[in-house]
């Protein structure tokens, strides 16, 4: 459903950002706050979010449905060039024409009356994140295929199905990539009487090479997986989806899901190479949107962290984000778990990190290899889970520290991204877009990844305001 926007509703700091929708503006030369952008520093950042929570005077129903909009900065000899683009959906241009919203999304309905709701699909709103590849850069969502974006303008153009994918396939926001091959990994899920898990193996160009399925049990909600030696692991949440209410336009897919802990965590395990199931398990439940990264240990283990939450409450967060007032918290603590591939049996479970967090990434020369730092969003203080993340740290899985960026006070930054120095990929630069809400401005930030809780070695200031958004991407 859809709701009439509460101007007068009390809003925290980081709900200027989303306060109204995000302008764009096209390639501009960017002025320095403070600091200097490091020479050896060239490549091109790319973010996605939602940037239009609201059109006409009626609001989203949740924050996930807000069109998506790409900021791209670009890099080099000591310099920095943006600009930011709205992902010309179709969706997102009939709107526009009309000035109203018409489809239904993650959270919402589509509007009108019943007759005119009745078999109406969802809207593609490209928000999610971002898979930069040679020749383009793709704008990727849940629900459907990617749009391909042009890497320096970021001009739209159009539907892209990877050479292989039909147009009912969906292809994940969360697309893994091999340091040492190049080659993608990615799945999607498509629903029938049950569910069906696609995996998707392309080469570094994005070409699918091979394509595989696995049944799953009902109709459960997937987010992420994880690239771990030589094996993709999916921890599928008890998360259960009513299909006929979606299917009548009754209710969104956010309302339709139901929380069963009763069904346990689903663990399944594939081979990378040939996509074939190695072993399924049932774990204790809980739920996660992200995990960071994985690995094979000396014994044939996997190793794998990610953000674990208790059980859905997230998604309420989530969804009241878009209202500008949090009320339901949601802590999400960061948890590493080792398992026997061959049997999906969990070996080891520990909580690594008590601390509210999200956004787990490592260096990208160490995705799917044993990695000593993880990067992550955390909040200042504990009593803030009713806020948006306001810090950055580091988790240290040698010695056990945090080390930790302090912004300062009303300032939210977006989920941190290694840039290597091209002398030594696995040290380099932490890039994220920062939100000041008392200035009510945006810039871009870089620190030394070593050093994440000196001063930053430069900021950005950018033309117009972006807001807090999901995930993004570097580009060498």
């Amino acid at each position: 459903m859809t709701t009439t926007i509460d101007k007068q509703a009390t809003q925290a700091s980081w709900a200027k950002a989303i306060a109204k929708p995000a302008t764009e503006f096209p390639l501009t030369q960017l002025s320095i706050v403070s600091g200097k952008i490091p020479a050896n520093l060239k490549g091109s950042l790319y973010r996605n979010g939602p940037a239009r929570l609201e059109r006409g005077g009626m609001q989203v129903g949740h924050w996930f449905d807000g069109d998506g909009a790409i900021l791209a900065v670009h890099f080099a000899e000591g310099q920095a060039r943006a600009t930011y683009r709205y992902v010309q959906t179709e969706g997102y241009l009939e709107e526009e024409k009309a000035n109203k919203l018409i489809y239904g999304n993650y959270g919402m309905t589509a509007t009108g009356s019943w007759w005119q709701r009745f078999g109406k699909t969802s809207k593609n709103v490209a928000n999610i994140s971002v898979l930069a590849l040679p020749d383009k850069l793709l704008a990727l969502w849940e629900g459907g295929l990617p749009h391909a974006l042009d890497l320096e303008t970021l001009e739209t153009y159009g539907l892209e199905n990877l050479e292989g994918l039909d147009h009912k396939r969906s292809y994940s926001a969360h697309p893994k990539r091999d340091p040492q091959t190049g080659e993608i990994f990615n799945f999607g899920v498509s629903y029938g009487k049950n569910a069906t898990l696609n995996l998707y193996r392309s080469d570094r160009n994005g070409k699918l090479i091979k394509k595989n399925q696995a049944n799953l049990q009902g109709l459960p909600m997937i987010h992420d997986f994880v690239l771990a030696g030589d094996y993709l692991i999916f921890c599928v949440p008890p998360l259960r989806m009513n299909p006929f209410p979606i299917l009548l336009n009754l209710q969104s897919y956010s309302d339709s899901l139901a929380w069963k802990p009763q069904e346990g965590t689903e663990i399944l395990v594939f081979d990378r190479h040939n996509l074939e199931l190695v072993s399924r398990n049932i774990a204790e439940p809980w739920f996660q949107w992200h995990f960071g990264n994985g690995y094979s240990d000396r014994d044939g283990n996997l190793v794998f962290d990610l953000i674990r939450y208790s059980d859905f409450a997230t998604n309420q967060f989530l969804k009241e984000v878009a209202t500008g007032k949090i009320k339901t918290p949601a802590k999400g603590t960061l948890w590493q778990i080792r398992l026997n591939p061959q049997t999906g049996e969990f070996l080891e479970t520990s909580q690594v990190l008590d601390r509210g967090s999200e956004f787990p990434i490592v260096a990208s020369a160490q995705v799917g290899e044993n990695s000593r730092y993880t990067y992550l969003s955390v909040h200042r203080s504990e009593d803030q889970q009713t806020e948006l993340f306001d810090a950055i740290a580091r988790y240290d899985y040698q010695t056990n520290t945090v080390t930790e960026a302090d912004l300062g006070t009303n300032r939210y930054p977006m989920e941190p991204l290694f840039a290597p120095d091209p002398t030594n990929p696995n040290k380099g630069y932490i890039i994220t877009v920062v939100f000041d809400g008392d200035r009510e401005c945006s810039e871009v930030w870089i620190f030394d990844s070593d050093r994440l809780d000196a001063e930053p070695v430069c900021r950005l200031a950018l033309p117009s305001v972006v807001p807090m958004g999901f995930h993004g991407t570097w580009r060498s």
